[in-house]
């Protein structure tokens, strides 16, 4: 057994006008658990598909080295022959097919050429045991959670004999339990002697679990930091690992704000909204919630309490049925039936979900930037092509949305970029409202200290803004007051400067009277 299981030297990696990786260099010890941090288009996917052979060997410079013997990969199909297994941020799961199928598909288990369903369905079970999933094995993919499914791909991993597995972002999509459930099956792993490498932007997380973590900047190599330190120091290395991400220091990761709060803008009373598909069901009940000029509302509640629902109803009822309630702007009553409705009234509302809702990915920056506000370089049924330049152009400089051309594909922007963008839609429809839906979410620190400052911007400028997170000190550290809600009710409300995460979570947690 050698002591370092991976080691890559001198990669170069370019791509038509790019040069995504400089003279990077990775070295992981066996049976560790090895973090890679680094801002979004830091170079850090890149460098693991290079690693398992989705950018073949031939199309970059430098060495691998897997357990002590150079290695070239000309398809993920050859890293997985060696036990080398990547798990991407995006999920590579057939929702309707079984558990069982997905943890076997493309290595079905056959006897005389026919899939043997009782093996399969046997050693998927045995699978999903070991990493803690209690499901059934013949249960479609697509009734599960994210966080069931990420285990799904780990016991899909363990089926190709793994020993090096990477894991792209596992946890951006995750609760807190969820997290801490792969975290610790990840760690019981690393006992087994599985080696892993975690890309992700939770620093907190990465003080906790990993071992070592190494640090990309604009695609070269910055530090590598031993985490072996006890546990109560190791976010001290936090700021540490800041620096070396964004190149300086962040001493307050969210930036200050002269809140001066002016008249209600938006006002919901007694909200109700049904589940689209299962009758009966209530998902949002009777919510009440005001926010006024220059004022930012926190939304805090944990998985299935309704805080993207009740959001996405207000927003011209893009979701749910049977919604009652009365939603006012300035204290009149306003039509919201239909996104447009909501447009109208000066209400926008950023996705948690960017790529699916958010942005038109095989579209340019360009075209997504006005697309919520056409009707404002349209003359005549046709679309002025020089201002709509002009526009992605502004929102490209004011927001430092980090692109050569505003004619790029936004699929090709990094997550953090990504976002901006989707805030420059929103931005140009001129709201009195926006409504954040998990703003940070899969972003990097450099890039949620930009966001955050945006928000400020926004407030200070006397929008009113509501911003919902899973991240509770992400809540606190933005809002001046927060709502807490609980299976679809709104069960607190609590100023900013008397807000812990114990008191949120308390509320959060309470049950229906």
């Amino acid at each position: 057994m050698t002591e370092h299981i991976l080691e890559m030297r001198s990669i170069t990696k370019r791509y038509p006008g790019v040069v995504a990786l400089k003279d990077v260099s990775l070295t992981v010890d066996e049976g560790e658990i090895h973090a890679i941090c680094g801002e979004n288009g830091a170079g850090k996917s890149t460098l693991m598909k290079v690693l398992s052979g989705v950018e073949p060997a031939g199309s970059y410079e430098g060495e691998i080295h897997y357990r002590g013997r150079p290695v070239s990969f000309a398809t993920i199909n050859d890293s997985e022959a060696e036990g080398i297994v990547i798990i991407h941020q995006e999920l590579a799961l057939v929702p309707h097919l079984s558990i069982a199928e997905n943890i076997f598909l493309g290595n079905e288990q056959t006897k005389g050429g026919v899939i043997s369903w009782h093996e399969t369905n046997a050693r998927a079970a045995e699978l999903l045991e070991r990493v803690g999933l209690r499901e059934k094995p013949v249960t479609p993919v697509g009734q599960l959670g994210v966080g069931k499914q990420q285990l799904v791909e780990i016991a899909k991993a363990l089926t190709k004999n793994v020993s090096l597995l990477i894991l792209d972002e596992p946890t951006a999509a995750l609760n807190d339990d969820d997290s801490e459930h792969l975290l610790t099956l990840i760690r019981g792993l690393r006992d087994e002697g599985v080696t892993s490498i975690i890309i992700s932007h939770k620093l907190g997380e990465i003080a906790a679990v990993a071992d070592a973590t190494t640090i990309i900047r604009d695609g070269s190599t910055i530090e590598t930091i031993d985490m072996g330190v006890p546990a109560d120091q190791k976010r001290t290395l936090i700021p540490r690992i800041i620096k070396g991400m964004v190149g300086r220091d962040i001493d307050n990761l969210y930036p200050e704000r002269n809140a001066e709060i002016g008249e209600e803008i938006f006002r919901v009373e007694d909200w109700h909204v049904g589940h689209p598909t299962q009758q009966g069901r209530v998902v949002v009940d009777g919510a009440s919630l005001t926010v006024r000029a220059g004022e930012v509302v926190g939304i805090a509640g944990l998985m299935g309490a309704g805080r993207t629902e009740l959001a996405m109803s207000v927003f011209g009822r893009s979701y749910g049925r049977d919604i009652s309630g009365t939603a006012y702007m300035h204290g009149r009553p306003v039509r919201l039936h239909s996104v447009s409705d909501a447009i109208d009234a000066g209400i926008a509302y950023v996705s948690e979900d960017r790529k699916q809702y958010g942005l038109n990915l095989i579209q340019d920056i360009r075209t997504n930037v006005t697309s919520a506000g056409l009707k404002k370089i349209t003359t005549g049924g046709w679309i002025n092509g020089n201002e709509e330049i002009s526009v992605a152009e502004r929102y490209r400089s004011s927001l430092n949305i980090k692109t050569p051309t505003v004619m790029a594909p936004v699929g090709k922007l990094s997550g953090g970029n990504q976002q901006k963008v989707v805030l420059s839609k929103w931005l140009y429809t001129e709201p009195e409202l926006l409504i954040l839906d998990e703003p940070t979410r899969g972003v990097d620190v450099g890039a949620k200290f930009e966001i955050y400052s945006i928000i400020n911007e926004l407030a200070e400028a006397g929008k009113a803004i509501i911003v919902i997170s899973s991240e509770l000190p992400e809540v606190m550290g933005l809002s001046d007051r927060i709502y807490t809600l609980s299976t679809g009710r709104i069960t607190g409300e609590v100023a900013a400067q008397d807000a812990t995460q114990e008191r949120l979570m308390e509320l959060m947690t309470r049950e229906r009277e």
